[in-house]
């Protein structure tokens, strides 16, 4: 296929590689980011988009989303998709979708998990809303940037999924952290808490594959001095998504609200936004419950 490639970050510029490396022509385009090898470089985010099949975008939010789909979508081809490949609000990723509809364009909401070791290694997974043609025609670049792909159905049920997903995530890391915390100041040993909780009632992704207590469990940030794999600022973006869903939807997301407010805190207030999510552990750790 021809593809174009907006937004080659840190997640943008490896999955745009492995799309080269399969045999795809790339064109891509970042306001600041170099273009890996084998991409070739376009003056704009419209030259990126013109005259190719698929158009891929990974961009930070909403609003960005939002601008250069007003750029891009008259110069792509009808017929065309644009895949959206960032984590951004539902009624961003719908309003764009409505737009590309207007013009004879497919449109997929298509977040990622597995952060930036899973777009290198093409292990990525997608969460992906919009039309089952536009689903058809992606998934063989799907398959060649991760190794699953769901369709969620209609257009933003994608975006639904990941921050879904990840509300989970954010919420069970801090019960993770505060357990760990907790069990120091009883006397049990990491060791034990892992050796029982993983294999337990309380097993969880946050517990059993990214063990925030460094030397306990398979290797994780904790053990790299909490360098992030997923920094708390990426978390706390998330959050704020849930929960501006939650309002929108009239939703009642108390933990998800708690868990927000904490990582806000942690973020912002404390300056740790560039720490990974579970380091939320040696923050309990300094605390009493008058804290």
């Amino acid at each position: 296929m021809k593809i174009g490639f907006i937004g080659l970050g840190n997640m943008g510029a490896p999955m745009a590689a492995n799309l080269v490396a399969a045999g795809h022509s790339v064109t891509g385009f970042d306001l600041a980011a170099p273009c890996p090898d084998g991409v070739a470089a376009a003056e704009s985010a419209v030259s990126a988009a013109a005259d190719a099949d698929v158009v891929i975008t990974m961009l930070p939010n909403g609003a960005i989303l939002r601008a250069v789909a007003k750029e891009v979508v008259p110069a792509m081809t009808e017929g065309a998709v644009l895949l959206d490949c960032s984590t951004v609000d539902v009624e961003s990723a719908r309003a764009v979708a409505a737009q590309a509809k207007d013009t004879g364009l497919g449109f997929l909401d298509a977040p990622v998990s597995g952060g930036t070791g899973g777009a290198t290694a093409g292990t990525l997974t997608f969460m992906v809303g919009g039309h089952e043609d536009a689903f058809a025609k992606a998934a063989p670049l799907f398959e060649i940037m991760g190794q699953k792909a769901v369709h969620c159905g209609a257009a933003g049920n994608g975006q639904a999924a990941k921050i879904c997903n990840n509300m989970i995530l954010g919420v069970t890391m801090i019960a993770t952290c505060e357990a760990f915390a907790l069990a120091d100041k009883l006397g049990l040993s990491r060791e034990a808490m892992f050796d029982v909780v993983s294999t337990s009632s309380g097993y969880s992704w946050s517990m059993n594959a990214y063990c925030p207590a460094p030397g306990v469990g398979p290797q994780s940030p904790a053990d790299n001095d909490y360098q992030p794999g997923f920094a708390a600022g990426l978390m706390l973006k998330d959050l704020r998504l849930s929960q501006q869903a939650a309002e929108a939807v009239d939703a009642d997301t108390p933990m998800g609200a708690r868990a927000t407010a904490l990582y806000t805190e942690f973020a912002e207030t404390e300056g740790q936004a560039e720490m990974d999510f579970s380091a939320m552990l040696p923050r309990f750790e300094k605390r009493g419950r008058e804290n």
